[in-house]
């Protein structure tokens, strides 16, 4: 941090309000922007930072300027405190100094009637999420109680509130939704997501269409995820193959975190991605459950899912992996019937539960006949293989039309 005079500093915070001052005059959203994006790093802001940790009296040339109203110093006072401490790291203070910043500018905003603000609100939605984050990391590492999130996503409801009307901001509502979103997902309190999608989805003032690509993308992102988590898997592969047609193709990073969604749900419709794209976006965890499914290999999945469990696990797709066992015992008992068919087509479609234990004993699985019964009745019951039992005599009897379907984009029947 360079050394700077008591004038220097003076002469860039007074830089600062004169251009935050200008900002609302000219109703000149992105400059305001900027001005407000506190963990953005922005050299100007750290150097404003530096500048509030060496003159201590800025909220003297507030009250000293005679361009602003009590309102809007009811801004700027708050959010250079901000500044200043997250300068100096400490993310707690800067939270609770930018939360009240915060509240009087959207007293402020939902006076102004025009959506000339939006950019900058947008901004204070995502600083409030980010720093509050931060904060609760620092609170951890004290041993105290992470609650600035929560607190976070509070006032991100209140934001919400202010755009749900008829006027030009309700274009701002997803938006903010989507930060919500983050804010829900990061604290494992998804059932919270609910009451805005309902708003969004049901409420007579908002036109899906009408809002950015950038937020429709996010909003069926997250969406989709939820209906992963609630095994839709259809609304699911709607959602997320959406949020994927139409992200940025410039973005890597974007396409790959849909993907990582998409391609569990894809499997468990019955669709294989290719190798090459797994490769392009980096989704090497993958790899050997698709072999697994194409091979009918039940140990491959099953080293697939223990080599990166604690990654399914975070993402949330271990259990829609785990469930793919029924396509892959489908899978073997369409290699063993072709193996049959090839030696002796008359038989073919006759399958004895000893050549399915033995099958699964050579890739190190064991089993017993009963298990194995057990199995092929669920994948009878499940429509993934046509067939009956001849119980006593330990045989399924496969259809000879179409023994085993393709799910043709359809999950397993439940």
């Amino acid at each position: 941090m360079a050394y700077l005079s008591i004038g220097e500093s003076h002469r860039r915070i007074s830089d600062y309000l004169n251009r935050f001052s200008d900002s609302i005059s000219y109703e000149d959203g992105p400059s305001l922007k900027q001005l407000l994006s506190v963990s953005s790093n922005s050299s100007s802001l750290l150097s404003l930072g530096d500048a509030l940790n060496v003159f201590q009296d800025a909220n003297r040339l507030i009250k000293q300027s005679d361009r602003f109203t009590q309102q809007v110093g009811e801004i700027i006072a708050p959010l250079l405190r901000c500044i200043q401490n997250y300068r100096s790291g400490n993310f707690v203070d800067a939270y609770s100094s930018l939360e009240k910043s915060a509240n009087a500018f959207l007293q402020e905003f939902r006076s102004w009637e025009s959506a000339w603000a939006m950019e900058a609100l947008y901004a204070v939605a995502y600083e409030i999420r980010v720093l509050a984050e931060r904060a609760d990391r620092e609170l951890a590492s004290l041993g105290k109680n992470p609650e600035k999130l929560k607190a976070a996503g509070s006032f991100l409801m209140k934001v919400f509130g202010a755009l749900a009307g008829k006027g030009p901001k309700r274009i701002g509502a997803l938006y903010v939704t989507c930060q919500l979103f983050k804010v829900y997902f990061k604290l494992g309190t998804v059932h919270l997501c609910r009451s805005v999608i309902r708003s969004i989805e049901t409420g007579r003032n908002f036109d899906f269409e009408e809002f950015p690509v950038r937020d429709k993308v996010t909003y069926m992102y997250y969406t989709g995820r939820l209906e992963v988590y609630n095994e839709n898997f259809l609304a699911a592969d709607q959602k997320l193959t959406y949020a994927l047609s139409r992200c940025n193709p410039r973005s890597q990073t974007n396409i790959r975190m849909i993907l990582k969604y998409l391609i569990p749900v894809k499997f468990s419709i019955g669709i294989l991605p290719k190798r090459s794209l797994l490769e392009k976006y980096n989704l090497v965890e993958y790899f050997n459950v698709v072999q697994a499914l194409k091979k009918g290999d039940l140990r491959l999945l099953r080293c697939a899912l223990e080599d990166h469990e604690d990654r399914f696990l975070r993402s949330g797709v271990y259990l829609v992996l785990e469930k793919l066992e029924l396509q892959v015992y489908q899978r073997l008992m369409k290699k063993i019937y072709i193996i049959q068919k090839e030696r002796d087509p008359s038989r073919a479609h006759q399958v004895k539960l000893d050549v399915v234990v033995k099958a699964l004993k050579c890739l190190e699985i064991e089993m017993d006949v009963d298990e194995v019964e057990c199995i092929m009745a669920i994948l009878i019951y499940k429509n993934l293989m046509k067939g009956y039992f001849a119980h006593k005599s330990k045989i399924v009897v496969l259809s000879k039309q179409d023994p085993f379907p393709r799910l043709n984009g359809k999950p397993v029947s439940a």
